[in-house]
């Protein structure tokens, strides 16, 4: 993390890190107009990132002139294809400083939620002594936190239903961090896991991942991260994030839909049974029985989506030319101002933490005296992107007592003209609907 005195002040446009205009031009989509030739002004890239033609031109690559399916065949497209899918899962255990062996592919970070937790309960039943060692069971506790996405909650409601576990969670203090008072207590003996958000989606909080798995390996329980905010936006290292999982999606960083990523240490993936079966998962089948791959293999049954995964490999050699230190540098800078131009506006609330200590670049607001879905159309009618509503963390808008937000969230595109557009068309809905 940046130390506080390197930090931009609130409000302030210092220089940006990153070449935004450079940026841009790499970028189809940005040069196009929306409602009425107006400039698109896209400040929604926490729902899902643009695409670099880098990327695009790489998926098209592996469809012009591969398109096999890999891990299968013997002639030379198929092995051409295995060569591109593997070499993106090198490009992106690098990004993260892990080996190969545990990066699995999936869709998508709730797909990998979900691998995790059905391969928790299917550990229970599962006949090989191996895979019964993190099994979840009836007395045993599930753990996460009042800020998380609906894909790192209703994943875990779901395994208690299915296993008699109990779920308990850490609240939200008022200034939109992590409650830890009592850290020692929920997460206890009877935790078998603890999954948490590194970067809040609604909130832009970073939370102290490390005194988290701290208290985890206390107790022998296992940490899940989902990353799906902070992988696209700051540096990783698995190795000094000290969890046992952690989860990412290709299309919150700049790269192709309908690709995620699990990494998962060696030894715990190895020890869970599978979630999926079928075609390239398994070492041996007879009609009496199977057995399995080991991982990563394991855990990608079926034809992977290999065109999304060339084109995930591409987003980070994109996103490592561009270097991740600088692109954290570069929406801190952007948040700054942004809480500065926002704090400027009488009738404006941001929910979350209010100055760059410990978060990133998704600022959620409410508009006094304007429903947070009417400030989202009026900036869309200037071309402005927006996200509007509970954002699939639905307890954290209750938490607030509020209905909804409007989010604005930054990338490396992002420019302070971006910014500047964003309050002017604040101001244009408080007008608009009479609220000044």
């Amino acid at each position: 993390m940046t130390s506080t005195a390197s930090r931009p002040a609130t409000g302030a446009r210092t220089p940006l890190p990153l070449d935004v205009e450079a940026i841009r031009a790499d970028f189809p989509i940005l040069s196009r107009t929306v409602r009425d030739g107006k400039r698109l002004v896209y400040l929604d890239s926490g729902a899902t990132s643009q695409k670099p033609r880098q990327v695009l031109d790489a998926e098209r690559w592996f469809y012009e002139n591969v398109n096999a399916a890999p891990h299968r065949g013997a002639h030379q497209l198929a092995e051409e294809a295995t060569g591109a899918y593997e070499e993106a899962r090198a490009k992106v255990g690098a990004f993260i400083g892990a080996p190969e062996n545990e990066v699995v592919f999936t869709r998508n970070t709730t797909e990998a939620i979900n691998l995790v937790a059905y391969a928790l309960s299917n550990a229970a039943t599962a006949k090989e002594p191996e895979f019964r060692t993190h099994a979840v069971g009836q007395g045993d506790e599930i753990v996460v936190t009042e800020m998380e996405h609906h894909a790192n909650l209703i994943p875990w409601q779901q395994l208690c239903e299915r296993t008699g576990a109990t779920l308990r969670w850490l609240g939200l203090t008022d200034d939109g961090r992590l409650d830890l008072s009592d850290l020692a207590t929920v997460v206890n003996e009877r935790t078998r896991l603890v999954a948490v958000t590194q970067q809040s989606n609604i909130l832009g909080t970073i939370n102290p991942i490390e005194q988290i798995v701290a208290r985890a390996r206390e107790v022998g329980a296992l940490v899940l991260v989902d990353g799906a905010q902070s992988v696209p936006h700051q540096p990783i290292d698995v190795a000094a994030l000290g969890a046992d999982f952690l989860v990412f999606s290709g299309h919150k960083m700049l790269g192709p839909t309908g690709v995620g990523v699990l990494w998962g240490r060696y030894e715990v993936l190895d020890a869970l049974p599978p979630f999926l079966t079928g075609g390239s998962m398994i070492e041996v089948v007879r009609m009496e029985g199977s057995t399995f791959m080991p991982p990563p293999q394991r855990f990608e049954a079926g034809v992977p989506m290999t065109a999304q995964v060339v084109g995930l490999g591409a987003a980070v050699e994109y996103l490592t030319a561009l270097g991740m230190d600088k692109v954290e540098e570069h929406e801190r800078a952007l948040t700054g101002y942004a809480l500065g131009k926002l704090a400027e506006i009488p009738g404006v609330t941001v929910i979350g933490p209010p100055d760059t200590v410990a978060r990133g670049g998704a600022v959620s607001f409410t508009v006094e005296g304007v429903h947070p879905h009417d400030v989202g159309q009026v900036l869309d009618d200037l071309g402005i992107a927006v996200r509007v509503g509970h954002h699939c963390a639905w307890p954290v808008v209750r938490r607030y007592g509020v209905p909804a937000t409007t989010r604005a969230t930054f990338y490396v595109h992002t420019g302070y003209d971006d910014v500047d557009a964003l309050a002017d068309g604040i101001r244009a809905a408080q007008k608009f609907f009479g609220t000044v």
